[in-house]
């Protein structure tokens, strides 16, 4: 089976403002399937459609504010739109958007991308060719876009900036919900995100429809 061709731009991206980020965690999940995650590297840019997100609002238990503010999850009680970045696994970076007022901890985690710009370079930083798993699935998305701890608490919407969230290249198809991926704590709520159908979105097939 032939893997499916990258998107290609259709217009111009722009830099999303925090004003147009919606103010509710589960709304930004939903909000940022099809748009667009861009990080201008030295050699060039790397950019990628937004197929898969989960909400980790205010007060959930699966959540990494859910203990209190820390040294290690203080960005995810920034404003919303900026970065939090954390270790975890022991093995890889994931990448979240802080998605509430300041000093409530609440975030998304971006779980997949379907890559536009500068693929080449993200198969490098991958160290892999194969196209549908250079960024699904949140600890590869990170790696494929070269983000680590440098860019814990950047400003996503800042009119600068390597890192930014920009407006969508194409409108989004049917968006799909589920239960998150991964979690033991508040496993049952529904606030995973995905573009149905989309072969980049991360899990078994079954959990693309």
């Amino acid at each position: 089976m032939r893997e499916p061709m990258p998107s290609k731009q259709t217009r111009r991206v722009r830099r999303l403002r925090r004003a147009e980020l919606p103010a509710d965690t589960v709304k930004l999940a939903r909000y940022l399937i099809g748009k667009t995650l861009v990080h201008d590297l030295p050699r060039g840019r790397v950019s990628g459609r937004i197929v898969e997100t989960e909400a980790y609002p205010v007060g959930d238990a699966a959540g990494h504010a859910f203990s209190g503010l820390s040294a290690a999850n203080r960005s995810l009680f920034l404003e919303r739109g900026h970065a939090y970045v954390r270790f975890t696994y022991g093995s890889c970076w994931l990448f979240n958007v802080a998605s509430d007022a300041p000093g409530l901890g609440a975030g998304v985690l971006i779980r997949a991308l379907e890559p536009l710009d500068g693929i080449a370079q993200m198969q490098r930083l991958r160290g892999t060719a194969r196209l549908l798993d250079l960024a699904r699935g949140p600890g590869r998305l990170a790696a494929a876009m070269g983000v680590d701890k440098r860019f814990d608490g950047v400003d996503l919407c800042a009119g600068r900036g390597a890192l930014w969230l920009g407006t969508a290249v194409r409108p989004a198809g049917r968006i799909g919900t589920s239960t998150r991926i991964g979690i033991s704590r508040a496993a049952h709520r529904k606030l995973r995100f995905y573009e149905r159908g989309n072969p980049f979105v991360s899990g078994p097939a079954r959990m693309r429809r």
